[in-house]
């Protein structure tokens, strides 16, 4: 389904005066409002193909009719989502659940849709239907040499499909690890591992980036061979400068300071990219912003504090993307509201005085610089985050116009109310 750009200006007009008024107040008080404007514009946050379906959990799944049943219907309601904000200009693939079948007339799909192809992802986390070999105990860590070879072999499979789509990164995500003491030995496992990362690593062509994902737990209980930032960081290190660490938030064990990891991963300039989501518990896969919306702002004030110490493009230097599972969602309002969340909390991060910042922490003014964290986390940019978006053709209210729309009930209509979206 299309919203053209003259839908979206016809839903604006009437908008636009409220908007208007909202804008001009708050832009009083911004210093440099064009620069953080054209800072919002360019800022992209790439769509998952996996979160265009209804996730679920281990005890359930309940479909929501109308979902994507091919890379090409993927691409589609990416598509249809950057026409209703223009931040969401990229879609990251899973392979084998996206494999192009003509990778030429994907790609030239995607442009059409004024999108590109942000990471690839490869799967060794589950075992696919024509799979030799099992991943029950693990991929790259595995005691079998050949089921270690066939998990490397499906990695550069991966890189080559990202080639002919013109991506420039690989991210992996082993769930490699064990439930039980005794299971595993973590040296070999270690080894194992980095041995077969590096036969990766050697396929990557020159312009590429490889993103060495952790997590804490899950599916693996007792430990995981890519367990934390460290171990990530570790890896790329070991790996060359084309190895970067990815800090997915929901990947930490409780309480864990993730601001603070960003900062040292950025000191180091290992830090690779986000997938971005929020949780109560675990790697609940929650919409951005909707339990920890001032954790997020934090985040980003790290990285606009360590990036622009280091001269890095705040659009290009990182990738962005979006990793949420919805069970009770429209997968599509709910990626709407995560773009949303990243923009507002990218925004306000903007807004702080890193001038008075840095002189508060120098005087150990503890107060001060709770105040003007605080100040700029409060501050209503939602107006702010609209111009951006009215400047760049999209819709003052993404969520509205896709509602006012109907699409998810042309979606049901021209897919079914029974389809599930390919890897889920």
């Amino acid at each position: 389904m299309l919203i053209d750009k003259s839908d979206i200006n016809n839903y604006n007009q009437p908008l636009l005066a409220e908007h208007t008024r909202n804008f001009e107040f708050i832009a009083a008080g911004i210093k440099d409002v064009e620069i953080i404007l054209q800072k919002l514009i360019d800022f992209q946050i790439a769509i998952p193909s996996w979160a265009l379906g209804t996730g679920g959990t281990r005890f359930g799944r309940f479909p929501g009719g109308g979902e994507p049943r091919s890379l090409e219907e993927k691409i589609e309601d990416v598509g249809l989502l950057h026409a209703l904000n223009q931040s969401g200009g990229a879609i990251s693939l899973h392979i084998p659940w996206d494999i192009p079948g003509d990778a030429a007339s994907v790609k030239t799909l995607a442009a059409q849709q004024g999108l590109r192809f942000d990471a690839m992802n490869s799967n060794t986390f589950q075992n696919q239907p024509d799979q030799k070999l099992s991943y029950k105990y693990g991929s790259l860590q595995n005691v079998n040499k050949e089921i270690r070879k066939q998990a490397v072999a499906h990695n550069i499979e991966v890189i080559n499909y990202g080639v002919q789509l013109g991506s420039q990164s690989l991210t992996v995500w082993l769930s490699d690890g064990s439930c039980f003491p005794g299971q595993l030995n973590f040296r070999q496992a270690f080894q194992n591992t980095l041995e077969g990362l590096k036969e990766i690593y050697a396929a990557l062509p020159a312009d590429w980036k490889m993103f060495v994902e952790y997590k804490a737990y899950e599916p693996n209980f007792y430990s995981t061979t890519v367990g934390d930032w460290g171990q990530s960081l570790l890896y790329a290190n070991k790996l060359g400068s084309k190895a970067f660490t990815l800090v997915d938030l929901g990947h930490h064990l409780p309480n864990a300071n993730i601001e603070q990891i960003i900062a040292l991963l950025l000191m180091e300039g290992k830090l690779g990219g986000f997938h971005f989501n929020d949780s109560k518990y675990g790697d609940d896969d929650l919409t951005v912003g909707s339990i920890k919306p001032y954790q997020l702002f934090l985040i980003f004030n790290e990285l606009i504090e360590g990036m622009d110490e280091r001269g890095m493009n705040h659009t290009t230097a990182l990738a962005w993307m979006i990793d949420a599972s919805h069970n009770v969602k429209d997968p599509l309002e709910d990626l709407l509201q995560s773009v949303e969340a990243i923009m507002i909390s990218y925004a306000q991060a903007l807004l702080v005085d890193r001038k008075k910042l840095a002189e508060a922490q120098q005087n150990n003014d503890v107060v001060t610089a709770q105040e003007i964290l605080q100040n700029a986390f409060r501050t209503d940019v939602r107006a702010l985050v609209a111009e951006a978006r009215l400047r760049s053709g999209a819709a003052l209210k993404p969520l509205d116009v896709y509602r006012s729309h109907k699409v998810r009930e042309y979606l049901i209509k021209e897919r079914g109310l029974k389809t599930i979206t390919t890897g889920l």
